[in-house]
């Protein structure tokens, strides 16, 4: 009994950790496609939901997925710029089904993916890594404002709201221990919302008009159509994903002791590739292994896949309760943007922290993040740098997280991976060149 209790407890904390996280990407991409506060509600209640269902299904750890790791998945950040896009330029439809499809990609390229993980080194991994942190905080700094294009965009009182809200999370990792300090985001958010609240800047009619349940509909947002440079792009954003998760997998099975083979890759790969495939098909998004976990199986050292199958659970219990999802909504912009910040930051850091332990080993590891980082952050400030590219490419090319990723798998390969040209033995040399070596320096 005691035992149950204090892994359902140990499930709510992991719960608590990535939830602000995995609402974030429908909160920030449906404000940024122009959804309605009831379809804001749906695509809440529907991401969390099958946050629960790929998680469920990453443990499972049978013979065609799963690689049974204590692992939590959500929506994916590296693919918000991207669907934004995609919805602007092609419509929801054509979002839709570029994930269904680039979903069933994945699935299909899951054991040729396993066999390139010396593809994917450290500096590839952590350079994918800083890159998804850095090209993803302007989003934080619009939100902080206001959200591009609101009437009171970097109003006093917006600017206000998301550094208090800041500020409270930074005092909570500051002084805080344990179960609190892992919640810090989602209090941050609770705090900003509050004082939002008391100055008349928060409204709850959605949470009054939501219903206390509901079924998941398939297409209920839009009829995926098929696109095929949106299909591309996400197939990319997708592969990039796939890079992040491997990452996540090593650390994981660096903590728990589990060493992976191939399989478990590949199982770990069609797991993903499915949640993508069910994430379009109920008009959510792409899925991913959630890094924020990570850092919670390592501080609370519980490493059983019991905790995160309860996690999995209420996940997907919280889905089909619209009132709880229509909660998150009310959130005020600058006070998403403020716990944006420090997220995004958080994910950033992450990456550096690996960098650390290989830029070290030669010249030529700082140059592939230099460039790399470099292209990946110009490439999301200057979108314009490719602008006399057809209109379909530009869609991969203006987007800094592919752009850098691209970049790293490229330079490691040249760098790292090419036979260097090795020098003539000086006894091999011309004798004549030799001779004349030697008068020289007589």
């Amino acid at each position: 009994m005691k035992q149950g209790i204090r892994e359902t407890t140990l499930g709510i904390q992991h719960l608590l950790a990535m939830y602000a996280g995995a609402v974030l990407v429908p909160l920030i991409v449906g404000g940024a496609i122009g959804l309605s506060a009831e379809q804001l509600t749906y695509l809440v209640a529907v991401d969390i939901c099958l946050s629960g269902v790929a998680t469920l299904m990453q443990l499972a750890s049978n013979r065609f997925f799963g690689i049974g790791l204590p692992i939590v998945l959500g929506c994916t950040f590296t693919a918000v710029g991207p669907m934004i896009a995609i919805s602007g330029e092609y419509g929801l439809s054509a979002l839709y089904g570029s994930i269904i499809l680039s979903g069933l990609f994945i699935v299909l390229i899951s054991p040729f993916f396993s066999m390139l993980r010396k593809f994917f080194p450290p500096i590839v991994t952590g350079t994918v890594v800083t890159i998804i942190g850095l090209t993803l905080i302007p989003v934080a700094i619009n939100n902080m404002a206001g959200g591009q294009g609101s009437a009171d965009f970097g109003s006093a009182t917006n600017v206000t709201l998301a550094f208090a809200t800041l500020l409270i999370i930074i005092l909570i990792y500051k002084f805080a221990t344990g179960f609190i300090r892992a919640i810090s985001i989602l209090l941050g958010l609770v705090a900003g919302t509050l004082m939002a609240a008391s100055m008349g800047m928060v409204s709850f009619d959605n949470v009054r008009e939501a219903s206390m349940f509901h079924m998941l509909e398939p297409f209920q947002l839009g009829t995926p159509s098929i696109v095929w440079p949106a299909v591309i792009t996400m197939c990319l954003v997708n592969i990039v994903s796939l890079v992040e998760s491997t990452g996540v997998y090593y650390a994981l099975s660096d903590i728990t002791g589990k060493k992976l083979t191939r399989k478990d890759l590949s199982r770990g790969y069609r797991a993903e590739g499915l949640a993508v495939m069910l994430g379009g098909f109920f008009n959510a998004f792409p899925y991913t292994a959630f890094s924020q976990n990570v850092g919670l199986v390592q501080m609370t050292g519980v490493k059983t896949r019991r905790v995160i199958v309860i996690t999995g659970v209420m996940l997907v219990a919280l889905g089909f309760l619209p009132k709880v999802a229509a909660i998150t909504t009310i959130i005020p912009t600058s006070v998403l943007g403020g716990a944006m910040l420090a997220m995004f930051g958080m994910v950033a850091t992450q990456g550096i922290k690996m960098l650390s332990k290989c830029m070290g080993e030669s010249q030529e590891n700082a140059l592939i993040v230099a460039c790399s980082v470099g292209l990946g952050l110009g490439v999301s400030v200057v979108p314009d740098l490719f602008s006399a590219l057809p209109q379909g490419v530009q869609i991969l090319t203006s987007n800094g997280i592919v752009a850098g990723s691209f970049t790293a798998i490229v330079l490691n390969i040249v760098f790292n991976m090419l036979p260097a040209k090795a020098s003539v033995p000086a006894a091999k040399k011309d004798p004549a060149v030799l001779k004349e070596s030697a008068q020289e320096v007589s």
